[in-house]
C-alpha cells in the first residue's frame, strides 16, 4: 500500500483512517464534497507533505480520474451517512451511494488502482434469523433504501473486481461510533439532553438492541483486512462480539453528563416498537471470521458507547 485515495475522508470514519495512514507514512489523497465532512476532521493531515485533499464530487469523471493517478489502493467511504433520510428521500440515497459507486467503479477501472476497499452497513442482512449473522448468510433482503442501497454497491463492486481484474474488500460495519461522529444515537442523545436534561425522549421501545464499535477499533479493522486478504472479493463483518440496547445506551450518556433525575420517555417511532420504518431492532454480527485471523475489538459495546459519549460531550457538539 504505497498510495491512498479515501473517498469521504473528512467525514467521519474517513478521517481517522486518513489521520492514521498519514501516522504510517502513506501518501494520502481524500476526495470530499463536505456535504458531510469538516475540514477541521483533517486538521492533524492538513499541513503533511504527504497529504492532498481534493473538494469535488465523485461525480465529477475527469476530476475524479485525475485524481486516481499513481493510487493503489481506494478507501470507498463516501455515502449517505443516515439511514433515516432514505425513507423520506431515496433519492437522496440512490444518487449519493450507488450513482457515486458506479462512477467511482468507472474511473477505477480505467486507471491502476489495485485494491478497492468499500464501507459496506450490517443493514444489508435486513432482519436474520440467525443472530450474531455470519458473512454466508442468505439471501440478503434489506428492510430500508440505505441497507439496499449499500446492497447494490456491493454487487456493484463485485462485478467490476470480477470483470477488471481489480481486487476487492467489502467490510460490513456494526454501529461505529466515537469522536467526530455528527449523527446516530448518543449524538442525538447529547444535543436533546443540552436542549432539555429534565426529559430525554427515545424513538420505539428502548428495547432495540445492537452492536457498537468504537471508531478506533474501526479504523483498525479495516487495516487489519486490507492486510490479510488475498481473493479477487472478500467480505468481512466488522463488529463487536456483544451487544446493548437504546435505555443503556441513554442511562450512560446521562451518567457521563453527571445528569441523576432525567425521565426517560418513549416518543415516536412505530406499532412494533422500531425508532422508525426500517430500523432493524436486534443486529449482532458474528466477527469470527476476523477473530480467526488474529483481529479483535479491544472494547466492548458497552466501553465503546462510554468512551464516544465522553467524546462527543468534551467534544461540545450541538445542532
Amino acid at each position: 500500500m504505497e498510495s491512498v485515495l479515501i473517498t469521504g475522508g473528512a467525514g467521519f470514519i474517513g478521517s481517522h483512517i486518513a489521520e492514521k495512514l498519514i501516522l504510517q507514512g502513506k501518501e494520502v489523497t481524500v476526495i470530499d464534497n463536505f456535504s458531510a465532512g469538516n475540514i477541521k476532521n483533517l486538521n492533524f493531515c492538513i499541513d503533511s507533505k504527504i497529504f492532498h485533499l481534493i473538494k469535488d464530487d465523485l461525480n465529477k469523471p475527469t476530476k475524479l480520474l485525475n485524481s486516481l493517478k499513481n493510487i493503489s489502493v481506494v478507501f470507498h467511504m463516501a455515502a449517505d451517512p443516515e439511514v433515516r433520510t432514505g425513507y423520506e428521500n431515496p433519492e437522496i440515497t440512490y444518487r449519493e451511494n450507488i450513482q457515486n459507486t458506479f462512477c467511482l467503479l468507472e474511473n477505477i477501472r480505467k486507471s491502476n488502482v489495485d485494491k478497492i476497499v468499500f464501507a459496506s452497513s450490517s443493514v444489508v442482512y435486513g432482519e436474520p434469523s440467525v443472530i450474531p449473522t455470519p458473512e454466508t448468510y442468505g439471501p440478503l433482503l434489506p428492510i430500508s433504501q440505505y441497507g439496499g442501497s449499500k446492497l447494490a454497491c456491493e454487487a456493484l463492486v463485485s462485478s467490476y473486481c470480477n470483470n477488471y481484474g481489480i481486487k476487492g474488500m467489502i467490510i460490513r460495519l456494526a454501529n461505529v461510533i466515537g469522536a467526530r461522529s455528527t449523527h446516530g444515537i448518543i449524538w442525538d442523545f447529547i444535543n436533546k439532553l443540552k436542549k432539555n436534561n429534565k426529559v430525554l425522549h427515545y424513538l420505539g421501545d428502548g428495547k432495540q438492541t445492537k452492536s457498537y464499535i468504537h471508531v478506533s477499533d474501526c479504523v483498525d479493522g479495516f487495516l487489519f483486512c486490507l492486510n490479510n486478504f488475498s481473493k479477487k472479493i472478500q467480505v468481512f463483518n466488522l463488529g463487536n462480539d456483544d451487544k446493548i440496547d437504546v435505555l443503556s445506551i441513554a442511562k450512560i450518556v446521562c451518567r457521563n453528563m453527571y445528569l441523576k433525575n432525567t425521565k426517560l420517555v418513549s416518543k415516536g417511532g412505530t406499532k412494533d416498537g422500531r425508532g422508525w420504518i426500517g430500523d432493524v431492532k436486534q443486529m449482532q454480527l458474528d466477527i469470527s471470521k476476523l477473530r480467526d485471523l488474529g483481529w479483535s475489538p479491544r472494547l466492548s459495546s458497552k466501553k465503546a458507547v462510554d468512551l464516544a459519549s465522553n467524546e462527543l460531550i468534551r467534544s461540545g457538539i450541538i445542532k
